[in-house]
């Protein structure tokens, strides 16, 4: 009963809760990402969901549009410091994780937990069930 009626009632009423709140947040990040360079606000990746479904997850976007996707030798996505990828306000939202802001969407929609694993690239799902 947990896992299939309280905790997503409880993630949906947090998500909710903050919604508000982070909608201001939210509209100062938007304005700041659009002046910068006028490309999209969010950053939109596939992500593994519950039962292995297919999910899109919010982000505030934090590099230049169209950035080249460079990963490491493991798989890995390459983040540095000083990748020339990242914007100024990029920077700032990675520093202060209020990039990762967006997914209470996603938690809205009932597609993502507060507390739990994180959700994997959709590449690694043949990896997850081997």
């Amino acid at each position: 009963m947990y896992v299939h009626f309280i905790k997503p009632v409880c993630d949906w009423l947090i998500a909710l809760i903050a919604f508000p709140f982070f909608c201001i947040i939210w509209l100062c990040v938007a304005t700041a990402i659009k002046l910068e360079d006028g490309g999209p606000v969010f950053y939109m990746a596939e992500r593994i969901g519950k039962d292995s479904k297919k999910l899109m997850m919010y982000k505030f976007r934090s590099m230049k549009v169209n950035a080249e996707n460079i990963t490491n030798p493991d798989g890995s996505t390459y983040n540095a410091k000083d990748d020339s990828r990242v914007t100024k306000v990029g920077k700032f939202l990675r520093e202060t994780s209020l990039d990762e802001t967006a997914q209470i969407l996603n938690m809205l929609k009932g597609e993502m937990s507060l507390i739990g694993p994180r959700a994997s690239g959709w590449s690694a799902l043949g990896k997850l069930s081997a």
